[in-house]
């Protein structure tokens, strides 16, 4: 399975669309793309997990690293993230105190 990434502005935050599986083969993808996205200047991202099949450790390792980013510049890098059996790897992890989680990107945008 490969990794999709579709990136879009709204509402003043820039929103990566991730689709397939986050692993170790296809994490660097997803790395690369925030990394440009904070040298160009974006600093508030949302990473659009809906369409996320499997994340594994180097997938969270990755959004850990670019919150690191983001957070350098005064950034956000928040998640949306609806499926249980990833929610439940941001538990366990206890990622989901670090990362802010909406159910939707419409609910990122408003900031809720």
């Amino acid at each position: 399975m490969d990794l999709t990434l579709t990136t879009r502005d709204a509402g003043g935050k820039t929103i990566v669309a991730v689709g397939g599986e986050i692993d170790v083969y296809t994490a660097p993808k997803l790395r690369d793309k925030i990394t440009e996205l904070v040298a160009a200047g974006v600093y508030d991202i949302v990473i659009d997990m809906e369409q996320v099949e499997f994340l594994d450790s180097t997938g969270l390792g990755v959004l850990v690293g670019g919150l690191k980013k983001v957070r350098a510049h005064d950034g956000s890098l928040e998640l949306v993230c609806n499926q249980d059996r990833l929610l439940k790897i941001f538990k366990i992890t206890g990622l989901a105190k670090v990362f802010v989680i909406h159910d939707n990107a419409d609910a990122a945008l408003a900031g809720s």
